[in-house]
């Protein structure tokens, strides 16, 4: 069994491509990182450190590289002839893969298994962006044609993965828990076998659960802990003050899980409880800017701030912790991430409504609306 999977970094290798590896696929990374490729395929194998109450370590070979920027023929060959593709590149990245897709779909016999591609991207549905993509890239005709040779599933990971030692080469060190969780319909009786991670009929609640839960209970942690001057999550976390915060940001999500997808109250506080521990994890050197940088994209409309909080709101419900939050994204000043960069000079030259409308995504007459604008009204007169 063959897997070609976009994005060789720190996710990729120690979550994707290691579960990949221990459900006995030859991993093919593929990436546009000159450096990173050439140094996988120097490597005979590296290691994952999975940190935290019962550490191990996993021994990770048998794989290849390949620069998708300077051999995109070899790219087209492996995918023509693989049995799974999966990315971890980030959603904004999906569209320069759709090209890679699309020409190794063209290449594959038609007479081989379809390719079982699975986006594992923080993001809701990115395997469905990935297919539009794809789709967008030729005729309806011809996809029709090539459809036939694929299986676009949609999936939600969850594995804290925070940044490396410079020096650790490509070992890479996480966190013990991890969760990868895949539609089963899309597969019909051929799913995938990879016991590392579970199929579900229904993975609209699991993604949302995973991003308005481990991702905005993150994102709160290290804009709330900048606040303070703290410079790791676990410590920020330890903080009366910043912890009640982010308390009040998961309460009221967790309001909201329960009300959407009737998840019951005491399994989400258990699953809400379970996230923070692992946040704690004071084995893992996560640092606030890390986890709070792009700012602007974690505004997004249908990101881990806004899509709960305009969600709540919608249902009568005010998200006052959330939007405590958001004020402390735009107080998330930090010169070497573009993004914090942009929203700063976006708050010093423009006004709050325009700043609302662009970032957001919200209309003006959306209840949520008015009461972000005076956050960042707030924020400009400090």
């Amino acid at each position: 069994m063959k897997a070609v999977h976009f994005g060789a970094g720190n996710i990729g290798r120690g979550f994707v491509g290691l579960l990949l590896h221990e459900a006995g696929y030859e991993v093919v990374f593929a990436d546009v990182n000159a450096e990173l490729i050439d140094a996988l395929a120097a490597a005979d194998s590296y290691e994952v450190h999975a940190v935290g109450a019962s550490s191990t370590t996993t021994r990770v070979d048998g794989f290849r590289a390949v620069n998708s920027a300077t051999d995109p023929e070899r790219v087209v060959s492996e995918i023509a002839s693989a049995d799974v593709l999966t990315t971890a590149v980030g959603p904004t990245i999906l569209r320069f893969i759709a090209p890679h897709l699309l020409a190794g779909l063209r290449a594959r016999p038609a007479e081989l298994p379809p390719l079982q591609v699975m986006a594992c991207e923080n993001a809701i549905n990115a395997t469905d962006v990935l297919h539009d993509e794809t789709a967008a890239l030729c005729t309806p005709a011809e996809w029709t044609k090539l459809a036939g040779r694929a299986v676009f599933a949609n999936t939600a990971v969850d594995r804290i993965v925070p940044g490396q030692d410079p020096d650790a080469g490509l070992d890479v060190t996480v966190e013990t828990f991890f969760e990868w969780a895949i539609e089963r319909t899309p597969f019909g009786d051929d799913v995938p076998a990879i016991p590392g991670a579970h199929f579900v009929d229904d993975l609209a609640p699991y993604i949302e659960r995973k991003l308005f839960t481990v991702n905005t209970g993150h994102a709160s942690i290290a804009y709330f802990g900048f606040i303070a001057g703290y410079e790791r999550i676990a410590e920020a976390l330890a903080d009366p003050v910043v912890e009640a915060a982010v308390a009040g940001v998961l309460e009221e999500t967790s309001a909201l899980l329960v009300a959407k997808h009737e998840f019951a109250e005491e399994a989400q506080t258990r699953y809400r409880e379970t996230i923070l521990e692992r946040f704690r994890n004071e084995a893992l050197p996560d640092t606030v800017e890390r986890v709070g940088r792009q700012p602007l994209r974690k505004l997004g409309r249908h990101e881990r701030f806004v899509g709960p909080a305009a969600e709540l709101s919608e249902r009568g419900m005010a998200p006052r912790a959330l939007l405590d939050a958001m004020a402390a994204a735009l107080r998330f000043d930090v010169p070497a991430d573009e993004q914090s960069v942009e929203l700063q000079r976006m708050l010093r030259e423009r006004d709050a409504e325009a700043i609302v409308a662009d970032v957001t995504g919200l209309a003006p007459t959306h209840a949520l609306f008015a009461p972000i604008v005076e956050r960042v009204r707030e924020r400009q007169q400090a």
